[in-house]
């Protein structure tokens, strides 16, 4: 589950990444009207994909802790269980 989070956060830093380049619009392939950059959905459905992924390994962990978790989900709490697994 870790890595699927990481790479549905990986692709929508890369469709971040376009859009700051591209920017938002884009020329229609067939017709040149001016239409709506593919990035941008792309873009929100990897973030809602990792964020859907992000609460279920939080949920995971939450269950599984051997002492009772009381910590807000938003917080640092997975960054720093990763980083201890690194031994960083």
């Amino acid at each position: 589950m870790v890595e699927s989070y990481a790479q549905n956060f990986a692709r929508f830093v890369q469709c971040e990444t376009a859009l700051s380049q591209y920017g938002l619009l884009g020329k229609h392939p067939t017709t040149s009207a001016v239409m709506a950059s593919p990035f941008v959905a792309m873009s929100q459905n990897f973030q809602k994909q990792a964020n859907v992924i992000w609460y279920e390994i939080g949920q995971i962990v939450k269950e599984n802790c051997s002492v009772e978790y009381t910590g807000d989900p938003n917080t640092d709490a997975m960054e720093r269980l990763l980083r201890s697994r690194k031994g960083s």
